[in-house]
């Protein structure tokens, strides 16, 4: 945990820092936007992502209790955007894995994970067609584990029965904060300009791959119902490298 919190100080310097050179770069500016609207640029993209989830201490509790394990979840599908302004990068978004299931004797378990991060770059490349730019970002997840008991909650069809049935269905999930340290790299297929009164803006369609490792800073504890905490969950360390891809739809605007 001390490591941890020395790297999270450390990008929070970083940041710091960032944001302050932005800024005193040119004393006409008023912030990361300015009244000429001059070298702002931004994409809308999707981006899939390979992190690996280990996903052997969740099992070993599932099996001791004669509940189905669980295959691998390591695919993150994210919906994101980045602004652009003179050279700096913001990245943001929301993602998700899809559920991996199994099932055996009438009980069915699911798992996946949501995430939310923010990444901040610095384009090294001076070039038109394309970016080139280390990031260090911030990220917050969740793993949600659902358990379902079909022997009991579909034992019956009668309303009042149902109400009293004992069965193990419940959902349980852990928050999760992590920093992602890395680069990323975009190439820019032009697709032609639109002029928009003294606006013009050019479009492209950004092709890019991100790359770098995700650190699992901290872990909460493994809860369920109303944020009820439990203790000795599968706990896992799950810092790991990834990589992604993204397309997206960006654009360029000049005055």
């Amino acid at each position: 945990m001390k490591n941890s919190l020395t790297l999270l100080s450390g990008l929070i310097l970083m940041l710091t820092a960032g944001f302050a050179r932005a800024q005193d770069a040119d004393t006409t500016k008023a912030g990361w936007f300015h009244h000429d609207m001059h070298d702002i640029a931004g994409t809308f993209q999707i981006q899939a992502t390979y992190r690996f989830t280990y996903m052997g201490p969740l099992n070993r509790i599932l099996a001791a209790d004669g509940l189905p394990t669980l295959g691998n979840n390591d695919i993150w599908l994210n919906l994101s955007m980045n602004h652009i302004h003179n050279n700096w990068i913001v990245e943001d978004g929301v993602g998700f894995t899809p559920w991996t299931t199994a099932s055996a004797n009438g009980i069915k378990t699911s798992f996946n994970q949501y995430q939310a991060f923010i990444k901040l770059g610095y384009n090294v490349a001076q070039n038109g067609s394309f970016r080139a730019f280390p990031f260090a970002g911030v990220n917050v997840s969740a793993a949600v584990l659902n358990i379902e008991d079909n022997n009991h909650i579909k034992s019956t069809s009668d309303f009042s029965t149902e109400l009293t049935n004992s069965s193990i269905s419940k959902t349980f999930y852990q928050p999760n904060f992590g920093i992602d340290l890395g680069g990323g790299f975009d190439y820019l297929i032009r697709v032609g300009d639109k002029t928009m009164d003294c606006f013009t803006i050019e479009r492209s369609i950004p092709i890019g791959v991100r790359a770098g490792y995700y650190i699992n800073a901290a872990h909460g504890d493994w809860r369920v119902d109303n944020n009820y905490r439990l203790g000795n969950g599968p706990y896992k360390n799950q810092s790991q490298f990834f990589i992604a891809v993204n397309i997206g739809l960006g654009y360029t605007l000049k005055k």
